[in-house]
C-alpha cells in the first residue's frame, strides 16, 4: 500500500497499524462492557492511548504529532472501529475536525501554542459547531462574536458538543456582529475553556455510544483576544469549516468499515456455532444470505474508503467523494448491524452481546459531520455544477 506520505514510510505505518491493531484487540475489546456500563473510558485505556500518540496521529510531526495523512488515517480508523466507539471519540476531535482546522488555517503563533498539546492529550479541544438551529449547514449559525476594542465578544449557545465537559480548548464558529460587506461573515475562534462566561451543561444522555461525552456549551459575553482569530482573519471561519467536516466525513466512513466488519465477525462466529434443531444456523441458506450482503457491504465500503482518502490526499476530489464515502458506509453499517442482530435472533436484543451495542452506536454515523440527506446534497449539486462548468467552458 503506497500512503504517499514521505513523514511516515510504509514500513513504519504498518508497525503503528499493527500496535493499534493489538491495542484494540487485546486491551479494549475485552473492557467493551466495563466502558459501556460506566459510560466512561478506563484512565488506564486512556493513558496507553497517549502513550501510543493516538491523540495526535494525524497531527504534523514538526508539532510532535505521528504525522500520519488521510490514507493511513483511514487504514487506523477502521482499526478503531472495530470496537467501542467511544475510544475514538476520545482523541477524535484532537486529530479531526478540531486539530484539522488549527493545521490547515491557523497562524504559526497559534499552531505553535497549541498543537504541541493537542498531540500530546495535554489539550483536548471541542470543535463547538452545531447550534439548535444550524447542524449540517454551518451557514445557519446564530452565535455572534461582536468587536470589543481589539478583541471579540462571543455570545451564544452550542450543543451536541463532544468531549465538552474535558475541553482545554473550545474551536468555536461565530457569526461577525455588524456583518462585513462581503464574505459569509463567519469566523472561527480558539476560546480556552477557563475563559470567563463559558458554562458547560450536564453530560447528554445518548442512545448509544457510552463512554463517549457530549454536552451544551453556552457562551455569554466571553471575551478573547485578537490572537484568538484563527488565521488571524475573520473570513477563514466558514472554510476552515467546510474544509474540516469533508476531511471528517472520509474518517467516518472508514470508523463505518470498522464497525461493519466487527458485526460481520461476531455474526459469523455465531453462525457457525449457534444451533437449531441440532444443525448450525449458518449452514442455513437464508442466514448464509444475510452474511453475504454484510461481506459485500464491509467489502465496497472499504475500498470506498481508501479511494476517497487517495482522492484527498492527492487533492482530485476534496467534496464529491467524502461525502459519497460518508453516505455509502454509514447507510452500509446500520444495514449491516441490523443483519447482524437478526443473525444472532433473540441473543442479538440483548445488552449484553456485542451487535446490540454495535446496532445502537452506528446510528449516529448517520448523523454527525453532516446527515445523509446533506450528503445527497453534496454530491448531487456538485456534479451539476461540475457539469455546467465543463458546458460553459
Amino acid at each position: 500500500m503506497d500512503t504517499l506520505n514521505p513523514d511516515v514510510p510504509d514500513d513504519v505505518f504498518a508497525d503503528i497499524l499493527k500496535q493499534v491493531n493489538q491495542f484494540v484487540r487485546t486491551r479494549v475489546v475485552p473492557r467493551e462492557l466495563e466502558i459501556m456500563n460506566t459510560d466512561a473510558i478506563p484512565d488506564d485505556l486512556r493513558s496507553q492511548a497517549a502513550e501510543m500518540g493516538l491523540f495526535g496521529y494525524a497531527i504534523p510531526q514538526e508539532w510532535d504529532g505521528l504525522g500520519l495523512n488521510l490514507i493511513q488515517d483511514v487504514e487506523l480508523a477502521m482499526e478503531l472501529g472495530y470496537t467501542s466507539l467511544a475510544l475514538r471519540s476520545m482523541f477524535g476531535t484532537n486529530n479531526g475536525i478540531a486539530g484539522q482546522v488549527l493545521v490547515g488555517f491557523g497562524t504559526d503563533e497559534q499552531r505553535s501554542q497549541w498543537l504541541p498539546g493537542i498531540a500530546t492529550g495535554d489539550v483536548v479541544a471541542s470543535f463547538a459547531l452545531t447550534e439548535p438551529g444550524a447542524g449540517s449547514n454551518p451557514a445557519g449559525l446564530k452565535t455572534t462574536a461582536r468587536v470589543d476594542g481589539d478583541g471579540w465578544i462571543i455570545d451564544g449557545g452550542k450543543r451536541f458538543i463532544t468531549n465538552a465537559p474535558n475541553a482545554n480548548l473550545f474551536v468555536v464558529f461565530a457569526r461577525i456582529s455588524p456583518a462585513p460587506d462581503t464574505g459569509n461573515g463567519i469566523a472561527v475562534f480558539l476560546v480556552p475553556a477557563s475563559a470567563d462566561g463559558i458554562e458547560v451543561g450536564p453530560k447528554d444522555a445518548k442512545m448509544g455510544q457510552e463512554g463517549a461525552t457530549t454536552a451544551e456549551v453556552s457562551f455569554n459575553g466571553v471575551r478573547v483576544g485578537p490572537e484568538s482569530l484563527v488565521g488571524g482573519n475573520a473570513d477563514v471561519g466558514y472554510r476552515a469549516a467546510m474544509t474540516s467536516l469533508a476531511r471528517g466525513r472520509v474518517h467516518i466512513a472508514a470508523l463505518a468499515v470498522g464497525q461493519a466488519q466487527r458485526a460481520l465477525d461476531e455474526s459469523v462466529t455465531y453462525a457457525a456455532s449457534a444451533t437449531q434443531g441440532g444443525t448450525a444456523i449458518g449452514d442455513f441458506q437464508l442466514v448464509q444470505a444475510m452474511l453475504a450482503e454484510q461481506f459485500a457491504g464491509v467489502m465496497a465500503g472499504r475500498a470506498m474508503v481508501r479511494d476517497a482518502a487517495r482522492a484527498w490526499v492527492t487533492e482530485t476530489d476534496r467534496r464529491i467523494a467524502p461525502s459519497a464515502a460518508k453516505l455509502f458506509c454509514t447507510e452500509m453499517v446500520g444495514k449491516v448491524a441490523d443483519l447482524a442482530v437478526q443473525i444472532h435472533g433473540g441473543s442479538g436484543y440483548m445488552r449484553d452481546v456485542p451487535v446490540e451495542r454495535i446496532y445502537r452506536d452506528v446510528r449516529l454515523l448517520r448523523l454527525y459531520e453532516g446527515t445523509s440527506e446533506i450528503q445527497k446534497l453534496v454530491i448531487g449539486g456538485g456534479l451539476i455544477r461540475a457539469e455546467k462548468k465543463r458546458l460553459s467552458s
